[in-house]
């Protein structure tokens, strides 16, 4: 006992010289050093995203350092209307047939080893197509449908068939459509192969031993749990088509079809004299319809998440 009273004694001394109790942490010891690794990334979507986004939107809506809306109405000019109605159906109609192409072959890859040859190279194929685009793909496109292509010389010559009897459409907005699915359908590929290699074999064998079908696994099991991936990338393939500039810029060279185009006339232009703000506001009408479909996804993702709580 008096060892024990000597110790605590020795303790409470040292206590009275010396603060031992837990001192509030500086704050660079609280922050976690792993956030660091994030720091390039985010200033990378300062610079180049966040600061040019802020920028062209406020060359709309500020004239002279002044806040004017007046340049708004330009939005509701017909022109400008029918522009945005091409780039949304074009962007629609592409993202919906190359999500669905894409889950076709995301489907077929379920029954292939992962490490497998020919798994490997529908990955690597993805993954090099769809970062494929701008002039390079206009230019393989007109080597081969363009009006003197190969593939509409043979057609011509072999089966008779004018491909561009009613005239170059190519050249035109429908000609947009087959290279944007060309870019399309490999970037689903990639975005939504992870989503369907994530279905377990356990749920389609338990569903199987409770006396379900295959198509009632893939009503109440596989396709609710995939909506939400599958939306995610029908979102990414609109929002990819949508602000696509560099394809359409070197096929459809006459012409400002698609808003990016448009943003193309406005910024290059001599003819839009007292208009100089119109690409700022193009931009934004871009922001506010982008803002619009995550704000659907959002609704959305609330009413999916009741069942994935």
């Amino acid at each position: 006992m008096s060892a024990l009273a000597e110790a605590n004694s020795l303790t409470v001394g040292a206590g009275v010289g010396h603060d031992v109790s837990p001192r509030t942490p500086r704050l660079w010891a609280r922050l976690d050093l792993a956030w660091l690794g994030l720091l390039p990334f985010g200033l990378y979507l300062l610079f180049f995203l966040a600061l040019p986004t802020v920028l062209a939107v406020g060359s709309g809506i500020v004239v002279d350092g002044h806040v004017d809306l007046s340049n708004l109405a330009s939005l509701a000019d017909p022109v400008i209307m029918a522009t945005f109605w091409n780039s949304t159906w074009l962007s629609l109609l592409t993202a919906v047939v190359g999500a669905v192409l894409g889950a076709a072959v995301c489907y077929a890859m379920l029954g292939l080893p992962e490490t497998g040859t020919i798994r490997s190279a529908v990955d690597a194929a993805a993954g090099v197509l769809a970062q494929f685009g701008g002039v390079m793909l206009a230019f393989a496109f007109i080597a081969t449908i363009g009006v003197h292509g190969v593939l509409t010389q043979g057609v011509a010559h072999y089966l008779g068939i004018d491909i561009f009897a009613n005239g170059a459409w190519i050249y035109d907005l429908p000609g947009l459509i087959l290279p944007y699915l060309y870019f399309q359908v490999p970037l689903m590929v990639i975005t939504f192969s992870p989503a369907m290699a994530a279905l377990k074999p356990q749920w389609a064998e338990a569903n199987l031993t409770l006396g379900g079908t295959r198509r009632g696994f893939w009503l109440h099991i596989g396709l609710p749990v995939l909506a939400p991936s599958f939306l995610a990338s029908l979102l990414l393939l609109f929002a990819n088509a949508f602000s696509s500039y560099a394809t359409a810029a070197a096929l459809a060279s006459q012409g400002s079809q698609i808003v990016t185009l448009q943003i193309r006339t406005a910024l290059t232009s001599e003819t839009l004299l007292g208009r100089q703000n119109l690409a700022g506001v193009l931009a934004l009408g871009m922001v506010v319809v982008v803002s619009l479909v995550m704000w659907a996804y959002a609704a959305i993702q609330r009413r999916t998440a009741r069942w994935q709580s």
